[in-house]
């Protein structure tokens, strides 16, 4: 499944927190992503003697969220990076996944059986699992849960298309439950082991789904418990003391939420964040600082993520390929990522994980070419008639609303140098920043003439989500309005494909057609860029990022009680 990430280039960056363990490939695990050289400073991250030491317990993790989160609600937060992952923390699934071999493992369900034919999925629950207000987890609220998620009602379509293969959930006894198919699809474990996270449904069953005042109070069986949220300065959680489970080491989770990446870094650096990422200007200067270094450590990473600028097919602006084909051959992305990014960031073609069989290696980057620019919006019948500078067609000129979120240095820039290279072909561009919140309303509702984003990529993918036809809706994910009947077709054929090889053949087909329409302009995949405390131990990078569930600090280092 893909989220969305918060603000381009900043936080684009991510640490697992899934309660059972974040979204993975199915077994038997295919090729997997490259972590694209790990670099952690080599400064030791205690004193040598605490790394000999049994874990202990105590101490918290804050970190910074750049925005709010509009719900933790771990259906409705699908699409938004960051609440998902606090939500996951809450919540959890059937299965979960080990860090290092990506097996599944058991979760909320202790064991599961597969029919042959892949139609037939049977969990047998844990018992003695507790809702952290007390009341027993059943089949119950698993089915409620998997009614909620595949309810017309519920703002789920994002997360929903995942389990459309699904023709039934059939509760057999208190622990037992069986998923029934219709089609075979291969993600099916995938989905229900871990996106399906159980709800309580004496919790959930009285009110509306979506403005259910749990939304922002969640209460789950994970390993942390939901203790407070200041809407627009943090959230706070606790270590649920009565958990299932082998109970994290860390006490206390809390999210500053700092909008500006400036007085963020003064914060860490004054000791009151244990993690965070960095922009990458941070990274190459303040973060350099040997009395930074000698409290922080480095850690940087390529993970599945990728930036792109979305544009709205429905407006007569780029309904045109080769208008947004002009776009992005405008967009000098080398040069920005040479300057802003540091060199922090490679540029792409599609959006497939840049280290991974599925992404096609063989498509070339649109070039940085305004005089073909200009040839192909005269070709598309943009031609400036009266003078004014900027390009008109029907009457209509060539200009449009370039929605941002605010408070990204990157994002910025980008705008900014976007904007300067339109006005030279004859485009008139206008910049909207907009806060974290509002922007996502818009892009949901389809209010936009394009935009900048950024989705965190599933390792074993399904572009369903993003570019299938019937996602081109309000709340869908296919926010350009890309409607094609081959790549519909290649989707369809490729989640029945079990076959791994036979399946990126089909995607990078898709790739190609999706590269020559345009309907994105890919900018980059961004390295993860992360500081850590040096007082927190078993510190391990992922493939898809960082486990805090593991750390630990020694008692002689640990700052709150």
């Amino acid at each position: 499944m893909k989220t969305t990430i918060h603000r381009l280039g900043i936080a684009a960056m991510i640490v697992l927190a899934a309660g059972c363990g974040g979204p993975a490939p199915e077994s038997p695990t295919p090729a997997l992503p490259s972590t694209g050289g790990v670099k952690v400073s080599d400064a030791p991250a205690a004193p040598s003697a605490a790394s000999e030491k049994q874990p202990e317990d105590g101490d918290w993790l804050i970190s910074r969220l750049p925005d709010d989160t509009p719900t933790l609600n771990p259906f409705l937060s699908s699409e938004d990076a960051q609440g998902r992952l606090i939500a996951h923390l809450i919540y959890e699934g059937l299965l979960k996944r080990d860090n290092e071999t990506w097996e599944f493992k058991p979760c909320l369900a202790e064991s599961y059986e597969v029919s042959e034919d892949k139609l037939t999925f049977t969990f047998k629950l844990r018992k003695g699992v507790k809702f952290s207000d007390g009341v027993p987890m059943t089949a119950a609220d698993v089915k409620f849960s998997f009614d909620m998620l595949m309810d017309p009602k519920s703002d789920t379509m994002s997360l929903r298309n995942y389990f459309i293969n699904i023709s039934a959930c059939e509760v057999l006894d208190d622990y037992s439950v069986r998923f029934v198919c219709k089609e075979p699809y291969f993600k099916t474990l995938i989905s229900l082991g871990e996106d399906l996270r159980v709800l309580p449904k004496h919790i959930f069953s009285v009110g509306d789904f979506n403005t259910h005042p749990n939304n922002r109070k969640p209460l789950g069986t994970g390993p942390y418990v939901f203790d407070s949220w200041a809407t627009g300065q943090q959230i706070t959680l606790v270590r649920n003391e009565n958990y299932w489970g082998a109970k994290p080491h860390l006490l206390k989770r809390i999210y500053r939420i700092i909008t500006d990446d400036n007085a963020a870094f003064q914060v860490l650096d004054r000791g009151e964040l244990g993690l965070m990422a960095i922009t990458p200007d941070q990274w190459v200067n303040q973060a350099e600082a040997p009395q930074f270094k000698e409290r922080f450590n480095k850690i940087s990473y390529y993970v599945p993520y990728l930036g792109y600028i979305g544009w709205n097919m429905r407006r007569p602006q780029f309904s045109d390929k080769r208008v947004r084909q002009a776009m992005t051959m405008s967009l000098d992305r080398q040069t920005f990522i040479d300057t802003i990014m540091h060199g922090l960031a490679r540029i792409v073609t599609n959006d497939f994980f840049i280290d991974s069989i599925e992404y096609n290696k063989e498509l070339q980057p649109w070039p940085y070419d305004p005089e073909r620019a200009k040839k192909l919006l005269d070709e598309a019948g943009w031609i400036d008639t009266d003078g004014d500078g900027v390009r008109d067609k029907d009457g209509q000129p060539l200009r449009f609303e370039f929605l941002m979120p605010s408070g990204s240095a990157e994002v910025e820039a980008i705008g900014t140098v976007f904007k300067e290279a339109l006005a030279k072909i004859g485009v008139d561009m206008n910049i909207r920043q907009l806060e974290w919140a509002t922007f996502v309303d818009r892009v949901q509702k389809l209010d936009f003439d394009s935009m900048i984003m950024g989705w965190q990529l599933d390792p074993e993918p399904d572009p369903y989500q993003i570019w299938h036809s019937s996602q081109a809706v309000k709340n869908g994910s296919n926010y350009p309005g890309f409607c094609n009947a081959e790549v519909d077709q290649i989707i369809e054929q490729a989640r029945k494909e079990f076959d791994h090889n036979k399946r990126v053949a089909l995607y990078h087909r898709m790739s190609e057609i999706i590269h020559d329409e345009q309907p994105y302009t890919f900018v980059f995949c961004p390295k993860a860029r992360y500081v850590v405390d040096k007082r927190f131990q078993n510190v391990k990078p992922y493939r898809l990022g960082l486990d805090a569930r593991e750390w630990w600090v020694p008692k002689a280092l640990q700052r709150y009680k």
